[in-house]
């Protein structure tokens, strides 16, 4: 079993930048991928970006893609999403998420695809 720890959220200005960090501890697997989902007050759990373990390939929501960046350092079992240019809409709690399987090569959008989660960490981005 796997754990999870989102940290690095906070109160930011529109189009400024945080820097999330997903902590993996247990029984991690250099071949799984890993997800970014968010979820705003009354709207439902969202996809933003996944990235394999073992190669790096890396998978975006159209929403985010030129602003923010998913990376990993498999050395400290550590998943991290690099959020610039921020929007108000990009408000939400933000949930790492594992994968317990070997990453195919297709990437997973659905959260119920993913099989361990963080306790979520609040981004704010005031206008």
């Amino acid at each position: 079993q796997v754990q999870l720890v989102e940290s690095g959220g906070g109160l930011v200005q529109a189009g400024g930048s945080l820097r999330l960090s997903c902590a993996a501890s247990g029984r991690t697997f250099s071949s799984y991928s890993m997800g970014w989902f968010r979820q705003a007050p009354g709207k439902e759990r969202e996809f933003v970006a996944a990235i394999s373990w073992s190669v790096g390939s890396t998978y975006y929501v159209d929403s985010v893609k030129g602003r923010f960046t998913i990376s990993r350092d498999n050395a400290k079992n550590t998943v991290y999403l690099q959020m610039n240019s921020l929007k108000p809409e990009d408000t939400a709690v933000y949930y790492c998420a594992a994968q317990n399987t070997p990453w195919t090569g297709l990437f997973s959008v659905r959260g119920y695809e993913y099989d361990a989660w963080g306790q979520g960490t609040q981004v704010t981005v005031s206008s």
